[in-house]
């Protein structure tokens, strides 16, 4: 993740849970079965505000293939999992519990396939979540083979799942062990609601197939990241980044979707850097983040417009987003010094923890979210210009079909031929103890440091600790230097693997696009060879029909496999570097498969690479220490829904107006494809017409646990009202679900504000 830096946020709870887990592995406790252990209630909502569709076609009536014509569709589907009680994945905070929700989560589905040849096709994922994962992709494959026979074509080979990466979403739904620990295991509803939204998404992009033209341009976006690890990025070589003007990629590519049939636009999949830490880690919050954001108001400000669908869906895909920060004003020192953090070791004064990144709307109020908006929107910006000009000076995909690829690979000890000629190999996965310093981001505890590539004496009690977990062997401490050892998560099994070892291999190809599908974080420079590695091969042997290849990097996607750093950058051992699982030869494995593997895209192939070990699966035997809703209860003389708080008779643009209700527990009910907060405007004709949702940025959803004895609960929904606003009559309305003792039924309410003025 941008971090998912566990040791760096672990406090005492977090060393307890260690100890808890590494206490069951040794006395055999049995494994948890969510199947029959969660009390949640059901994990689908209503499906409500359906996205429209287009019926399927038949190609061979329809269309005819001029070189640029391909089978097309998107879909879009909700997956916002519980929003109060589960820890938020990301910044590995057991302490950052979610209380509420500001912007729904969703799984956008990008379907593109050969016009002639059906079974050549592919599904590009972006989820508003941290990242891919392995048991997420099982379910979701596995669910596709649920769905019937025309769903078979989708499988292994040819369905991505990347993340947005955001920190600000439900965590407690990744396969591996160490990702569980802070959110105190897995929980089954939160897993659901990403698996069954993002098959949702795939079956209505499936079902809105069509002929239509893709379009590929490019726009630079200069004031949405920055590197937040220039030291470690500066031990590249000196004429290799002479190369680049910046030390990030400044360029966002799109790839517009369009139909052949009405002239009008489907949607946009955007590449771009930067990463989904604009939310600090002492939100609450559920939001997608900088790119939730950016997807959000580009498709508010397109759909059903002239030259594009109702249903226009935008995707922004992460891209090396390893070493990106949104925080663009710089880390300084928050200890009262106002000094910019230590420029090798983010430090101020020595000490890890008061280094800050400071994003663009630093010191204003909320500052964490106007941020978070701020970059969405240079984005959405940036995204938007590209749009209108591509109307015009957009270049088409064409030629050479479509293909894709996926093996599963063992990194654990893959022996390869480096690009200087000598033999190297991987090792099984371990974090160094720089990943227990955070990044500017949000730093770690503990006062870890990042750049420490000596002897890891500075902290006895994690020097304790770690080697209590697992001791690396001699083999396994010479493989991973400069990296000193903190955790060998590796060569960890017990109760169940830690981190894999397993990654996933992917390439996708549309004409001259080929899709890098990365299971990391690649940094800027990873990124930037890899993706001139794929180039130079595709280049090399024609791949592309005579079309100079367009390389993108999506991810982090399929199982989630932390940083992929360069040789240079992991020898800095900076938070990056110490993160790379594999050793320092991880880049360069990752390019060595990628470019054997790309044979298999050429339009006459009809193979695959071999497999590979599958990945093991842990959803139903993961551990979970997260208990469920057992009831919810109404306050003496109060019932579900009834305000305690009022809004005031008139408010003026640019102020808020808040509400309080009696609340129930957000987790009975998910209101996928839903709202739980709405805010409705008097429409002259004694008719209340909905204007805000939970899409808006501008209203707050906040939920409280009052007692947790009598089991009653307040929801507070807040509007940001804009200054922009049409004047008029409005009220707030709060949609909850209760669960009732003892037989535990699921009853929907609703709670409506006073009208109140906007003048």
């Amino acid at each position: 993740m941008a971090r998912f830096h566990i040791a760096a946020a672990l406090g005492a709870a977090t060393l307890a849970l260690l100890v808890t887990f590494q206490l069951i592995s040794h006395f055999g406790l049995p494994a948890l079965d969510f199947m029959h252990l969660t009390n949640d209630a059901s994990i689908i909502g209503s499906a409500h505000n359906q996205y429209p569709i287009n019926s399927p076609y038949d190609v061979g009536e329809k269309a005819a293939d001029d070189g640029t014509l391909y089978s097309i569709g998107v879909g879009k589907a909700d997956i916002t999992g519980p929003v109060v009680e589960i820890n938020m994945m990301g910044y590995a905070d057991p302490a950052q519990v979610g209380s509420g929700l500001r912007q729904r989560l969703y799984s956008r589905a990008f379907i593109v396939g050969d016009i002639v040849n059906s079974e050549d096709r592919f599904v590009y994922l972006v989820l508003d979540t941290q990242s891919g994962d392995t048991a997420v992709r099982y379910g979701i494959l596995q669910g596709l083979s649920e769905l019937g026979p025309e769903y078979a074509i989708y499988g292994q080979k040819n369905v991505a799942v990347t993340g947005t990466h955001s920190h600000s979403g439900p965590g407690a739904w990744l396969n591996y062990l160490l990702p569980q620990i802070t959110s105190k295991g897995f929980n089954k509803q939160s897993y659901q609601a990403i698996v069954d939204g993002a098959i949702l998404s795939i079956k209505r992009a499936h079902e809105s197939l069509g002929p239509g033209h893709l379009s590929l341009g490019s726009v630079d976006i200069h004031d949405a990241n920055i590197n937040r690890s220039p030291f470690a990025y500066l031990a590249n070589p000196e004429e290799e980044r002479k190369r680049y003007e910046h030390s990030v990629d400044k360029t966002m590519t799109m790839l517009k979707f369009q139909s052949a049939g009405n002239g009008k636009n489907l949607g946009v999949l955007t590449w771009f850097p930067v990463h989904g830490t604009s939310m600090l880690g002492n939100n609450t919050l559920i939001t997608g983040d900088n790119k939730g954001v950016a997807a959000i108001l580009l498709e508010q400000a397109v759909q059903g417009s002239e030259n594009a669908e109702e249903g226009f869906v935008a995707g922004f895909s992460q891209a090396n987003v390893g070493d990106t920060s949104p925080n663009v004003l710089g880390a300084y020192c928050e200890d009262g010094s106002g000094e910019m953090c230590n420029f090798e070791d983010s430090t101020c004064g020595g000490k890890n923890e008061p280094c800050h990144g400071r994003g663009p709307r630093f010191r204003e109020k909320d500052e964490g979210a106007s941020s978070c908006f701020e970059i969405g929107k240079r984005q959405f910006e940036g995204a938007k210009s590209l749009y209108d000009d591509m109307a015009e000076n957009g270049k088409h995909v064409q030629g050479a079909g479509v293909k894709s690829l996926h093996a599963f690979h063992d990194l654990s000890n893959f022996s390869f031929e480096h690009p200087n000629g000598s033999t190297v190999s991987t090792c099984p996965a371990a974090l160094g103890y720089s990943f227990a310093a955070g990044t500017t981001d949000g730093p770690g505890a503990f006062d870890f440091k990042q750049n420490n590539t000596g002897s890891p004496n500075a902290n006895p009690v994690w020097s304790v600790v770690s080697g209590f977990l697992r001791e690396p062997s001699e083999e396994q401490i010479a493989c991973h230097h400069s990296k000193p050892i903190l955790l060998d998560v590796g060569e960890i099994e017990n109760p169940y693997l830690w981190t894999p070892n397993i990654v996933d291999v992917q390439l996708l190809r549309v004409g001259q696009l080929i899709i890098i599908v990365s299971p990391g974080e690649a940094t800027t420079m990873a990124g930037r060879r890899w993706k001139e590695a794929i180039h130079s091969s595709a280049l090399a042997s024609s791949l592309t029909a005579g079309e100079d290849p367009v390389i993108v990097l999506g991810g982090p996607a399929n199982s989630y496999t932390h940083y992929i750093a360069t040789e240079e950058e992991y020898g800095i051992q900076r938070y990056e570097g110490a993160s790379t699982l594999y050793g320092p030869h991880t880049l360069n494995a990752h390019i060595n498969l990628t470019t054997s593997y790309l044979p298999y895209l050429d339009s006459s192939s009809t193979t695959s690479p071999p497999r590979g070990p599958a990945p093991p699966i842990y959803i139903n035997e993961s551990l979970s220490f997260i208990t469920g809703v057992a009831f919810d209860r109404a306050p003496f003389f109060k019932s579900f829904g009834d305000v305690l708080s009022d809004v005031e008779p008139f408010y003026p643009p640019g102020s808020m107006a808040s509400v309080k209700f009696v609340g129930a527990n957000p987790r009975n009910d998910l209101r996928l494809e839903d709202t739980y907060a709405a805010v409705e405007k008097a429409d002259g004709n004694g008719r209340w017409v909905q204007v805000r949702n939970d899409d808006d940025w501008s209203l707050i959803f906040r939920w409280r646990r009052t007692n947790s004895v009598l089991a009653t609960s307040e929801v507070e929904i807040t509007w940001e009202i804009e200054d922009d606003v049409e004047r008029g009559r409005y009220r707030i309305k709060y949609f909850g679900a209760s669960k009732t003792p003892i037989s535990g039924t699921i009853e929907q309410f609703e709670g409506v504000s006073s009208a109140f003025g906007v003048t």
